[in-house]
């Protein structure tokens, strides 16, 4: 294994079985990195010559490096809850090698100067981050930023996560002015006017516990609405951010399956196809999120969805809170859960071995579908030339979680202790090794 990482020389990566979805590729193959790319990928025993380093992943699984389209860093002004660092180190120790950051910090990132400083080496990440700044001035959904310049400064999506644009013209602009720049605008699906001062979503556990609660119709509501918008925009890309119930996934497969004018993605979190409205059980916080946990109906539509090919990534919607954040009554705590750790373990437990969908297609939902969303060119496969971005996982492995061991500053997981199937072993980004498990 590389011992410089400022230098990443190079690796031949030796009798693993290789998933490469975007490549069509799932068997054994050894793969050669050199200078931060893929210089090499063959049969077992055919890379001739020498490299500076060997890794034997016999047993292992190996795959393009995971792309995170989701996650909060919380840098700047939130460090009391993650850093730029422990972020992407704990994204690291989940196997992304590429992480896609949410613009909802203090300041907002709504300015060029904002996303160019999320990108400076000097913040410490260990992964490679994407911004994804503010669609809207302050996300406050009323003016239009500057799209074009948050472009160049490496910008890869807009949106106003957290706070959904309700106007119907606002997301209109959005939508013309993103199809001028082949730049998607990502939704948070919720029609805040329904969903006000509500902590769950609406069921049966919401009525026991007293809550309010939030109706599935806020969510569906606006995805059609979005949906609606751009099939009349040419050119337009629309991504629904950790969509989480039936009707949304009706109005998604309806984008899909239009006239191609739009292209219509979304992604799905692993606690929506782990978990259910009644995990809350009495009150536990550590269960509240945004958009909440749905019904087992929803449920299964989403498992449906994700084997499919409907959903096109798997995001974790990693949102670290402080503990004094979440240890209130139930109504009051933050939403929001950690998750770039479990991501990999989850799929693997409940949708490969549980609901039998082929490693392939989870593999793809982690690495060809995410970049394809974002346009990350160079990643996404380990095809000649890509960047040399990796993840070599264990499928078999099982383990338990410990939240008390994350990388993550934050503790605010429903998966604390559970037992899990499926452990990262290393993460490769740029040739060079970011994670290695002991």
């Amino acid at each position: 294994m590389p011992k410089d990482k400022s230098k990443p020389g190079s690796l031949l990566i030796k009798g693993g079985h290789l998933i490469d979805p975007a490549a069509h590729i799932d068997g054994p193959m050894d793969v050669l990195l050199r200078d931060g790319r893929v210089a090499e990928i063959a049969l077992p025993n055919e890379i001739p010559g020498s490299a500076d380093e060997k890794f034997d992943a016999r047993g292992l699984i190996v795959a393009p490096g995971f792309i995170d389209l989701h996650v909060h860093l919380r840098e700047p002004g939130q460090g009391y809850k993650e850093t730029m660092v422990t972020g992407t180190e704990a994204a690291a120790a989940g196997g992304f090698t590429s992480v896609c950051t949410m613009p909802n910090t203090t300041p907002v990132i709504d300015t060029p100067e904002w996303v160019a400083w999320q990108r400076e080496p000097e913040r410490g990440a260990v992964v490679n981050v994407f911004p994804v700044a503010a669609a809207t001035r302050a996300s406050r959904g009323a003016a239009l930023t500057d799209f074009a310049a948050l472009r160049r400064a490496g910008a890869v999506g807009v949106t106003d996560d957290g706070k959904p644009i309700l106007d119907d013209e606002i997301m209109r602009g959005a939508l013309l002015l993103g199809a001028d720049l082949n730049l998607p605008v990502v939704q948070h699906a919720e029609d805040t006017r329904l969903t006000e001062n509500c902590s769950m979503h609406e069921g049966r556990t919401s009525f026991r516990l007293g809550l309010r609660a939030m109706p599935s119709i806020a969510e569906a509501s606006m995805v059609d609405r979005d949906v609606y918008l751009a099939q009349r925009i040419p050119g337009s890309r629309l991504h629904v951010a950790h969509l989480s119930t039936a009707d949304a996934l009706k109005a998604v497969r309806r984008g899909k399956r239009g006239n191609h004018k739009a292209r219509v993605t979304c992604e799905v979190t692993p606690h929506h196809f782990t978990l259910l409205d009644e995990d809350v059980g009495e009150y536990n916080t550590n269960c509240k999120m945004n958009p909440p946990l749905r019904s087992a109906a929803d449920r299964e539509a989403i498992l449906v969805a994700l084997a499919d090919g409907t959903v096109d990534a798997i995001a974790t919607d990693h949102a670290p809170h402080a503990t004094h954040e979440k240890e209130v009554e139930f109504d009051r705590a933050a939403f929001g859960v950690t998750g770039l750790e479990t991501a990999l373990p989850l799929a693997i437990t409940k949708l490969h071995r549980e609901q039998k969908i082929r490693l392939t297609r989870i593999v793809e939902l982690f690495t060809a579908g995410p970049a394809r969303v974002f346009n990350l060119r160079g990643r996404g496969s380990l095809t000649r030339g890509n960047f040399a971005d990796v993840t070599i996982f264990d499928a078999k492995k099982r383990w338990t979680f410990e939240a008390a061991k994350s990388r993550s500053m934050s503790r605010n997981t429903p998966f604390d202790g559970w037992p899990l199937t499926g452990k990262v072993v290393a993460t490769i980004v740029g040739g060079k090794m970011m994670y290695g498990a002991e």
